[in-house]
């Protein structure tokens, strides 16, 4: 299995990511209004086309790797003591993607005993996928790197409030007036997977967000860190996503925390 993985599993990830996102793509043109319901709250919602693509993504997974365990934001989990897991959020910002909008995605990593070793994450709309793997970071096939930003205030970082979707009691709220003042600029686009592979491509310097779940994050967390990204959660330690994720470039670092905290 060991080699069957080492030869398979790149070419699987890619091509599975992309046929989601073109299920994905194919699926909202149909989309109408009885296609969407709500889950805890009218915030958090859910479209049959989520669970249509992660059908798809979870039935070639078992067709290739029938012995591996999967854990889907739509189906949860199966074969919780396998070796290997499939952390699955087959659309990533639901929320653009049934208001037309580009910013979401597909986002798939690969785990053994519980440590990623492999994630994609594509942008259908946008026809960028993002891969990586033991090598290092890509997008579409071209290596990528984090910035090298070293002053907060020369900085855009992005942020995400599945915390107020939520209604948790501790939000992003909070942070937001302590950091907002000292950056060049924020972003809030939707899709934590996407924002997490733009700080590791350098577009975005830093990312940080609350109540997030693994898959949402397990992909794009992976990718980041493959381009030297610091992944932490929100007091630098590594409870992510439990108590929060972030994603920044190492030159921000302290000056990140410093200004979150202060």
């Amino acid at each position: 299995m060991e080699e069957k993985m080492s030869e398979e599993v790149s070419d699987f990830l890619k091509r599975v990511a992309i046929g989601a996102g073109a299920l994905a793509v194919s699926e909202r043109k149909k989309l109408s209004s009885d296609d969407i319901a709500s889950k805890a709250t009218a915030k958090d919602i859910v479209t049959v086309a989520d669970k249509r693509v992660e059908e798809y993504i979870v039935g070639e997974i078992r067709k290739a790797f029938p012995d591996h365990g999967v854990w889907g934001e739509e189906t949860g989990v199966s074969a919780p003591d396998a070796v290997y897991r499939w952390v699955i959020d087959p659309i990533d910002g639901t929320s653009s993607f049934a208001h037309d909008q580009r910013y979401y995605s597909v986002s798939i990593a690969l785990q053994k005993n519980g440590e990623t070793i492999a994630g994609a994450v594509y942008a259908p709309r946008l026809d960028e996928l993002f891969f990586a793997d033991a090598t290092g970071a890509y997008l579409n096939g071209e290596p990528i790197a984090a910035s090298k930003r070293s002053k907060l205030i020369e900085c855009i970082l992005a942020t995400g409030f599945a915390c107020i979707r939520a209604n948790a009691v501790k939000n992003n709220l909070e942070y937001l007036p302590r950091i907002l003042p000292k950056l060049r600029d924020i972003r809030r686009c939707g899709s934590a997977a996407l924002d997490l592979c733009y700080v590791g491509c350098g577009r975005y310097d830093g990312f940080w967000e609350l109540d997030l779940q693994l898959y949402d994050v397990a992909a794009g967390a992976f990718i980041a860190r493959q381009t030297g990204c610091v992944i932490s959660d929100l007091d630098g330690g590594d409870h992510v996503p439990e108590n929060g994720t972030v994603a920044i470039n190492r030159y921000i670092r302290d000056e990140f925390f410093e200004a979150m905290h202060g």
